[in-house]
């Protein structure tokens, strides 16, 4: 029988602070900054101090060193020389590590190690201060009289998972190295009056990696839920999936999103056979409130979900009324095989852009050739096609449109009272300029899930068609507080631009246009409003740059089109098509 390796070691345990947000907002830039900074500065430092990767989780690391002194000025130096590598860095795109460090007894296996030693470095990092260094007793007592800095005795704390408190000791309250560095320019989102939550992804923990739409499946239905009691704050799926596949800090989400629970667990399918794992954690300490397994054949999945709903309801507020659970479910498709669909659609459902909107209607007539009734596919079918004309993606755009309200129209009649189908629809109605019924959808979307952020987004959009530009942008303001991580937030930026392009504010409207073309270069649809705003603005250079970027994208593009294909006031669209003919655009 193996007896498992055992020593003592230093171990290192690494994050990026706030790496979701910097992923959502530019994915290929932060990924390019992290391997230039590893390349030029971390793993050479960890070299040289005799330490070695044991491996990598997305944005953090696991390290061991045969010396903790070394750890330890490892530590010190990369979090030093970071300092210096984001002096000229924008506060909001720097790449700031939190560093924990601890000596314990670890378990070696192959390359991998495991144990308290490592379970106790990990809960120091996530405790760490931006910028700072987190270290145990232990590592301090070897440390204090060897390295050149002092380390501020925080006193014993009670760790998440650590069966004894730590005494643990922070760096660099007293450090020669100077002041943490700022990491955000834009304060954390303030705590709601009242139980505010997100669900976050939930993983899969089959061995068929076709079972993920399982674990989508149940974090979109408990969020749908939840949103729906009123007395609940709940941040949008589209911002907890960005802590999709990511090491999660629970007091780092609290952060970002404004919330004191996360819902966080596990599903795993044997066969017919589906086990759920779930467990509500506190974002301030990390405390656990409840935790739950729930065991089933696959056939009663949405038997599981409506049970983790109810007991989540009544964990955050145990005064909620099984009513008004029962109001807030949602009418499930027939066969598992349209939700399996319809859920695989969902990413390429919200990216409106032209390749993923076509992949998602392909999913979506998969779902709808097993369940022809099934509400939630046909809604975002008939999202999907209101795309192709409001993007001027069609050439048929009036067919599109008379696709899109057959198909938002069926799923109300099938589910009139889900806020989503309520929201597509008043959305295609808008689309087709019926104002005053889209206007009804939407505030009857929001009266029923007061945390769907779409809804409030296109009654912004809503507001800006009919020349409300502060109305909307109150309304675009709440959709970014309820999902501030959205992919999607870079439509709302394009509405904000819009709200100051009907005010005729251009400059201002220029910056909001080109936030989202940051965040969503792919959107080039886009460039109607950067380069008529540019116009408008007098900024004729930088306006035929983006008349340049449009005509690439849309060579066919005429003013009757863009006219078609948007639905803003008649002044506006005047306004906006005499911009456009100043730098060539033809009628």
């Amino acid at each position: 029988m193996a007896t498992d390796e055992r020593k003592l070691a230093a171990v290192v345990s690494t994050d990026v602070v706030g790496y979701s947000r910097l992923m959502g907002v530019d994915e290929a830039g932060t990924l390019a900054a992290l391997r230039t900074h590893r390349a030029e500065l971390i793993d050479p430092t960890i070299a040289a101090h005799g330490g070695r990767i044991v491996k990598t989780m997305g944005d953090g690391l696991l390290l061991e060193f045969p010396s903790v002194v070394e750890a330890t000025q490892c530590a010190l130096e990369v979090q030093q020389g970071m300092v210096a590598r984001n002096t000229d860095v924008p506060a909001s795109d720097q790449l700031v590590f939190r560093i924990g460090v601890n000596l314990g007894d670890i378990i070696i296996e192959g390359e991998d190690i495991h144990g308290d030693g490592v379970n106790i470095a990990a809960r120091l990092q996530e405790i760490a201060e931006p910028g700072g260094i987190c270290i145990s007793s232990r590592v301090h007592d070897d440390v204090r009289d060897r390295l050149d800095v002092e380390f501020a005795d925080c006193g014993v704390e009670e760790l998440k998972n650590i069966k004894r408190p730590v005494h643990v000791w922070r760096w660099p309250e007293n450090s020669k190295f100077g002041e943490r560095p700022q990491t955000l320019t834009e304060p954390p989102p303030v705590l709601p009056d009242k139980p505010s939550i997100v669900v976050l992804p939930f993983d899969n923990m089959s061995a068929d990696p076709e079972q993920e739409f399982l674990a989508d499946g149940i974090v979109e239905t408990i969020t749908a839920a939840l949103s729906r009691i009123r007395s609940f704050f709940v941040i949008a799926r589209n911002s907890a999936y960005t802590y999709k596949g990511k090491a999660t800090n629970v007091l780092d989400i609290g952060r970002e999103l404004g919330v004191a629970y996360v819902l966080e667990g596990s599903i795993q399918r044997a066969g017919g056979r589906v086990r759920i794992t779930v467990q509500l954690v506190e974002t301030d300490g990390g405390a656990h409130v409840w935790a739950e397994r729930y065991d089933g054949d696959i056939d009663d999945i949405f038997d599981l979900q409506d049970r983790i709903t109810e007991q989540v309801a009544g964990a955050l507020q145990p005064s909620i009324r099984f009513a008004e659970i029962e109001r807030s479910r949602r009418k499930h498709p027939q066969d598992l095989g349209a939700y399996d669909y319809a859920m695989r659609s969902m990413p390429h459902v919200w990216a409106l852009e032209k390749d993923e909107s076509a992949a998602a209607l392909e999913l979506l007539g998969k779902s709808l050739e097993v369940d022809p009734d099934y509400p939630l596919a046909l809604a975002l079918t008939g999202w999907c096609h209101a795309q192709r004309s409001v993007y001027n993606w069609a050439d048929d755009m009036a067919g599109s449109q008379a696709e899109a309200l057959r198909l938002a129209e069926r799923a109300a009649q099938l589910s009139g009272d889900d806020p989503l189908i309520l929201t597509v629809l008043g959305t295609i109605h808008t689309i087709v300029s019926n104002f005053g019924t889209a206007r009804i959808l939407l505030e009857r979307a929001v009266q029923l899930d007061p945390n769907s952020a779409w809804a409030w987004s296109r009654l912004g959009w809503l507001d800006n068609y009919t020349e409300n530009p502060d109305r909307a942008i109150e309304n675009l303001e709440h959709a970014l507080r309820l999902s501030p991580l959205d992919p999607m937030n870079f439509n709302n930026y394009v509405a904000l631009g819009c709200a100051r392009e009907v005010s005729e504010e251009y400059d201002v409207a220029v910056g909001f246009f080109k936030r989202a073309l940051e965040e969503r270069p792919h959107a080039q649809w886009i460039y109607r409003n950067l380069a008529s705003s540019l116009s408008g603005a007098g900024r004729m250079d930088e306006a035929q740059e983006a008349f340049t970027c449009l005509m690439e994208f849309y060579p066919d593009l005429t003013v009757a089109k863009v006219k078609t294909a948007m639905v803003f006031s008649a002044d506006f669209m005047d306004r906006m098509g005499e911009n456009l003919k100043k730098l060539g655009l033809p009628d």
